[in-house]
């Protein structure tokens, strides 16, 4: 299940991709950044409006854009918000992509910290991002949900080097896995195919390779050690009724 990144990007095979990124947040803007300096056209937005983002698109070039519009003719968007701020995209967010559009899923659920108990996570099971998939109404990749967003900085290496970072990529889509896992290698990682979206709670916060800064074989044995229960840090508290505790 667990397979090598492939081989380095052939010069201009992944380049001058139209790329959204809905989300400016640490991971959305560095993501920006680099992908920027490897040559693409970003089209980036927030909940905040165009006019907030200025100075990112000054430093990067990158065009800001209200998040109706970041998806225009992509053909990778990125959906880097809070998990609980995902049913709250627009609707239609993906209309006028590409038709074969592949949708990377940065998210994580954080239901103590952050994002409140959800249902569907927690009692049917469903990972997040097989959640965040019904959301939206598409297919995603899961990648970059446990990379420090300093990281993507200060952290890419040539392919080769035997410090390069590998990233874990989870999805069901093979073509848009591969399209993903190609931009990943071209900004300055490995990365390892960790399955389907049922697969990514391997991925998930608090599992072993969840921050993880190793390398390719690192990463494909964290996945294999990881655990489907979710750790208590990670799993919301019920509310409590008559007779009942919470969890």
């Amino acid at each position: 299940m667990h397979k090598p990144g492939p081989g380095p990007a052939r010069e201009g095979e992944a380049s001058d991709m139209r790329i959204g990124i809905i989300g400016a947040g640490n991971i959305g803007g560095n993501l920006t950044r680099r992908f920027t300096a490897a040559g693409h056209d970003v089209l980036v937005a927030n909940s905040r409006g165009p006019h907030t983002l200025t100075a990112l698109a000054e430093e990067t070039g990158a065009t800001p854009v209200r998040a109706e519009e970041a998806a225009h003719g992509a053909e990778v968007v990125v959906v880097t918000v809070p998990l609980r701020a995902v049913p709250d995209l627009p609707s239609g967010l993906l209309d006028g992509a590409a038709e074969d559009v592949a949708v990377i899923d940065t998210g994580n659920y954080y239901p103590r910290q952050r994002d409140g108990r959800v249902a569907a996570i927690e009692d049917e099971g469903l990972t997040e991002s097989r959640w965040t998939e019904r959301q939206i109404g598409h297919p995603v990749v899961k990648a970059f949900n446990g990379t420090y967003a300093q990281d993507l900085l200060e952290r890419p290496r040539p392919a080769g080097d035997p410090g390069r970072m590998a990233l874990p990529v989870a999805g069901d889509d093979q073509a848009a896995k591969a399209k993903v896992r190609r931009l990943i290698d071209e900004i300055g990682f490995d990365t390892v195919d960790a399955g389907g979206i049922d697969d990514s709670w391997r991925q998930q916060p608090g599992t072993p390779v969840y921050g993880m800064r190793g390398g390719v074989d690192a990463v494909v044995q964290a996945l294999g050690e990881a655990s489907p229960r979710r750790p208590a840090d990670f799993r919301g508290q019920r509310t409590a009724g008559p007779g009942t505790r919470a969890l």
